[in-house]
């Protein structure tokens, strides 16, 4: 009766699935016929919507977002908004003249200060054109608040808050847990910096890892600092002192201290916009978002044959082919398509990367490098754009980085871990093995290390290092000895990478485009292709949604821990040698 009962639960549930299955498939038919049907209109005396709160800032987005047409989020997945999409639509809002002004909803957006800082400044050359910017939240993150500062008018709701302390950096260190399970980490490495791999060995930051820490994050912290005074009026010295002694610790006090122009409901933020359009009480205020409003901008140039391809590089880099990441095959290709491309009169590389394996970047970067004998090549750094993604940027005959980017670390190291103790003691666990040479078993985890497999390892890591330390000096024109003077594994912001020779000009993808324009002196005559081309949002959400469902899965049963489950997820990536930031960069 059991095995009946199991047989009959089995079929129940293949028939409820078989149902929900059809709802959802017609369910998305229907999405995707009524998308491509759907006519966007803009009326007179509009606002643009820029609702970013939640969401986490990537490069780029598809041009069919759903979660900026209007459809919400019928799946409960979270979406990303595209820097490059909100650019888009931002330059849209300024030059059309149904568009009174922009209403900013940031308050827990998820990005880097050089992506905000990017999208700020999108903002500020909005503001020339005399158009408003209000902006308004039941709360801020810090992140959150300097993007919003950019706004004519701040309002926080009046039981809201606004975290404005200053940032911070922490790390999580697993050398307890290792010791416990009887896991013996074995490092090899070269740069006192170069720390990514103090977690499994250490119980807290070295002192140089501190060290290097504290001094890029006072000068990020410092660069919104100056933007934040600037935007509010208020001196330099005054908001540092806010910042550093947290003074803004209740909602009325970020009005004290004019970090908000009043404590409003959000109705009363929708009363304050209908007096700037001039419309009734009552009246209906006519919005739209960003994708819709992206969709009415007019390409320019579209027939040009000066081309300048934008390959945007976001994620950690690994070798073969796979999505989502900085694959070496992938994009490899993609560079070589565009020097191969004689309509493509330069290429932009934007890297927005934390590195990855040395063997991937050293593809990438050999692409890199015939390209740039072929035509002219600019990097444009993101976020971050260190180690690795250092690496594959290095051949570029200009890099160009926002002065709060993470840049540099320079360094390599690789990991192996000995798990003898934990079968042996912990699991009762034991093994042998019969081998035909000497190294037949080379790194075999269940035993301790030789010291001749110690002295292999390390001379390839050493090896390595230098030439990391080569293909930099080749391509920023300058000798060996002057890299390793800012290498060693250290990470520095755009500001302090220029004063060291890393980086050639201060701006964002912009100026990185404004570059290779003159560098082909193209003058107004030019179109700009991104790549890799991204997929129609049907095929990417089949091709993504099991993974999405587990990841939604993972998170509801850890909860605050998820970051950590993260963590402990990278551990498994770091094959072969490794070339990647001295830690996985937490700033908040």
């Amino acid at each position: 009766m059991k095995f009946l009962g199991n047989v009959l639960a089995v079929i129940v549930g293949l028939f409820v699935f078989s149902i929900l299955s059809f709802f959802l498939f017609f369910g998305l038919v229907g999405i995707i016929a009524a998308s491509g049907e759907k006519e966007v209109s803009l009326n007179d005396n509009s606002i643009l919507h820029l609702n970013l709160n939640g969401r986490t800032l990537v490069e780029r987005t598809r041009e069919d977002d759903y979660s900026f047409g209007g459809f919400g989020n019928p799946f409960g997945q979270e979406f990303n908004a595209g820097l490059v999409n909100l650019k888009k639509a931002i330059r849209e809002a300024k030059s059309n003249d149904k568009i009174q002004g922009i209403y900013l909803n940031t308050g827990l957006i998820m990005a880097g200060q050089a992506n905000l800082l990017e999208l700020r400044e999108e903002l500020e050359d909005f503001k020339e054109s005399g158009k408003f910017i209000l902006a308004y939240d039941e709360a801020y993150t810090e992140g959150g608040y300097y993007l919003a500062s950019v706004a004519d008018e701040i309002y926080l709701n009046p039981l809201g808050g606004i975290d404005f302390n200053g940032l911070s950096s922490d790390a999580v260190f697993f050398k307890g847990l290792f010791e416990k399970i009887g896991v013996k980490p074995e490092i090899f490495r070269v740069g006192e910096f170069k720390s990514a791999v103090e977690p499994f060995i250490l119980d807290k930051m070295s002192d140089a890892n501190r060290l290097q820490t504290q001094f890029f994050l006072d000068d990020i912290n410092n660069e919104m600092l100056k933007s934040v005074a600037e935007s509010r009026g208020i001196s330099l010295d005054s908001i540092t002192l806010i910042n550093d002694q947290m003074l803004v610790r209740r909602p009325a006090d970020a009005v004290t201290y004019h970090l908000a122009n009043s404590l409003k409901y959000e109705d009363e933020v929708h009363a304050i916009l209908r007096e700037k359009l001039g419309i009734e009480e009552d009246a209906d205020i006519h919005t739209i978002n960003a994708t819709d409003l992206g969709s009415l901008a007019s390409s320019k140039n579209i027939t040009s044959r000066n081309r300048i391809a934008v390959i945007l590089a976001e994620g950690e880099i690994v070798d073969g082919n796979a999505d989502g990441v900085i694959s070496s095959e992938k994009f490899a290709k993609e560079i070589r398509k565009a020097r191969k491309d004689d309509d493509i009169k330069a290429i932009v590389l934007r890297v927005n990367s934390p590195g990855g394996s040395i063997l991937a970047s050293e593809v990438i970067w050999r692409e890199m490098k015939k390209a740039q004998e072929t035509k002219p090549v600019v990097v444009s750094m993101g976020e971050v754009a260190a180690s690795g993604g250092y690496y594959i940027s290095s051949p570029a005959g200009t890099i160009v980085a926002q002065p709060n980017t993470i840049t540099g670390s320079i360094g390599i190291f690789g990991m192996w871990f000995n798990v003898q103790q934990l079968l042996n003691e912990k699991l009762g666990i034991t093994t042998d093995v019969v081998s035909t040479g000497e190294f037949s078993d080379f790194m075999n985890p269940t035993r301790q290390l030789e010291e001749v497999e110690r002295g292999i390892i390390q001379n390839s890591i050493e090896e390595g290092y230098e030439t990391f330390i080569s293909r930099v000096a080749e391509g920023r024109n300058m000798s060996p000895e002057a890299v390793k003077e800012v290498a060693s594994g250290r990470v520095w912001t755009g500001n302090q990478a220029i004063e060291r020779g890393l980086v050639d000009e201060l701006g964002g993808l912009d100026r990185a485009i404004e570059i290779a324009v003159e560098k082909i002196d193209a003058g107004d005559d030019y179109r700009v292709i991104y790549y890799p081309t991204i997929k129609p949002w049907f095929e990417e959400f089949m091709s993504d949604f099991e993974n999405n469902v587990q990841l939604k899965l993972i998170k509801a049963k850890l909860g605050d821990q998820y970051e950590l489950y993260q963590q402990i997820e990278q551990v498994k990536k770091y094959q072969g040698i490794q070339v990647r930031l001295p830690m996985d960069i937490n700033i908040k």
